[in-house]
């Protein structure tokens, strides 16, 4: 789909091959995550799949005063770090405010700006100018045009590689919808558009967000037939137990599963085009 062709460490972006962002919602502790990325280095290998280890170092965006927001940006910036070397694989991690680009950019090739924060201009234009790719979610409350701007920023502060990431969009209270017509609005900018399987699934707000980790398999089909250079996804050994997007997060044992099918779906779409 992507005119523009750019690598994230050693994975190449808007090649033709799908790329995977992925890992654990947050930083929890460093055995949770070195088992997640282990698992996900295989998995995808075995798949000749480009891939991107997510995870973040804190969750600024919380429903309650009591939720979990992570351990100290230190110790989870190590953590990320240690993934990065240990499995020479690229990682990606949100940040939040200003004071905080620059030590996630010694950790991180690639920078995430979180949903919330995609209009902040001081933010994208600090991030941009850091060197690093940078993923842009777009906003709950924007059209999928409206990422053209976001995008505008970074490149005005010297980005080159920028994605642009569909999480969905508020529906009401308390629900979100995917509306599949914002993968190829979002793809006339020319950057490559990742589809975030498992955020979309989001029923945000009271104590605790809540979700519908039954669509995860339909609408990750539906994006992917839509032609998406990416798919961008949280999973979790035991979710049920995860300390944030309990309700979302894909199974670590379903991860293969998963991959299977959306390489099948996206070498669908792929010969689709090209037919």
């Amino acid at each position: 789909m992507s005119e523009r062709r750019f690598s994230i460490g050693a994975a190449e972006v808007g090649g033709g091959r799908l790329l995977v962002i992925a890992g654990p919602c947050v930083v929890e502790d460093r055995d949770m995550v070195m088992r997640v990325a282990e698992s996900l280095v295989r998995e995808c290998a075995a798949r000749a799949l480009p891939f991107v280890f997510k995870a973040s170092y804190k969750k600024a965006n919380r429903s309650s005063v009591r939720s979990f927001t992570g351990l100290p940006m230190d110790a989870a910036l190590e953590v990320l770090a240690e993934v990065r070397d240990r499995f020479g694989v690229p990682v990606l991690t949100d940040v939040h405010d200003e004071s905080e680009i620059a030590a996630a950019a010694e950790v991180a090739e690639c920078l995430q700006i979180p949903a919330f924060l995609s209009r902040q201009t001081a933010l994208l234009m600090a991030a941009g100018r850091t060197g690093r790719a940078v993923n842009v979610k777009k906003g709950q409350f924007l059209a999928p045009d409206d990422m053209r701007q976001a995008a505008g920023k970074l490149v005005a502060a010297g980005c080159g590689r920028v994605l642009l990431t569909e999480r969905g969009t508020t529906f009401g209270y308390h629900d979100l919808v995917v509306d599949m017509r914002s993968l190829p609005v979002m793809a006339k900018t020319g950057w490559p558009v990742v589809y975030d399987a498992t955020h979309s699934l989001q029923r945000p707000g009271g104590e605790q967000s809540g979700g519908q980790r039954e669509f995860c398999f339909p609408l990750m089909r539906a994006a992917l037939a839509c032609g998406v250079d990416g798919l961008f996804f949280e999973c979790h050994p035991d979710p049920a137990h995860a300390m944030s997007d309990a309700e979302t997060q894909l199974p670590l044992a379903e991860t293969g599963r998963f991959l299977d099918e959306a390489m099948a779906m996206h070498e669908a779409s792929q010969g689709a085009r090209r037919g």
